[in-house]
């Protein structure tokens, strides 16, 4: 399977902790979205022209949790996405909470804070940064609420949701997430940025 990625793309990086975590291997293929060529392939892989995309044979799958699900389950005896209804479910609202709630919020701020000023279009609009915390604020309560007393996302050990969920603070300390007044979210992505996974995805982090 090749997994075509950008190593400072949160979403890529769901997708290849779950590979390095089941110990899976992959043929990487890094898509430089600044240039045209790249940008071209990724239109023919993918129509929304976004990373990651897997490519398994013929079989071309994106969406990054589509793709965690689908590496998951190539790996008989895998404990990280779990068979039974309930606790699969379970694991599966936090891949599309991370998705549709978590990762926008961040996304916001990390627009503004970098790759706005990184692409040349100007710098933070205040309003735009205002939105970004309000978001932020609203769903990392709800994260610091669940986590209180637990270790892992879903149920007692580690699973996809915790990949998904702490991959778009991968950049936490560049954009200074207002995430202080979250203890138990803090813990947490403490303990995720002990896994091996999490350490061999490191990158160097976008430029101040």
């Amino acid at each position: 399977m090749r997994l075509y990625h950008h190593p400072m793309s949160s979403n890529a990086r769901r997708a290849l902790m779950t590979a390095i975590h089941l110990e899976l291997p992959l043929e990487l293929t890094e898509v430089n979205l600044m240039s045209a060529d790249d940008r071209r392939l990724l239109g023919e892989l993918n129509l929304n022209g976004k990373l990651p995309v897997l490519a398994d044979g013929d079989f071309l799958l994106w969406e990054s949790c589509a793709i965690m699900q689908y590496l998951a389950d190539q790996v008989p005896g895998q404990t990280i996405y779990p068979q039974a209804p309930q606790a699969r479910a379970d694991v599966n609202r936090w891949l599309f909470w991370a998705s549709q709630h978590f990762a926008p919020a961040v996304a916001v701020l990390a627009w503004e804070h970098a790759w706005k000023g990184m692409t040349g279009q100007g710098g933070p609009d205040p309003l735009e940064v205002a939105r970004g915390e309000r978001e932020l604020a609203t769903y990392a309560t709800v994260l610091d609420t669940h986590l209180a007393g637990r270790e892992w996302l879903s149920g007692d050990s580690l699973t996809l949701a915790d990949f998904a969920v702490a991959a778009p603070l991968m950049y936490s300390e560049r954009l200074n997430l207002p995430l202080a007044p979250y203890p138990h979210l803090l813990a947490w992505r403490q303990r995720v940025q002990q896994l091996r996974a999490w350490q061999a995805t490191e990158v160097t982090l976008i430029p101040a």
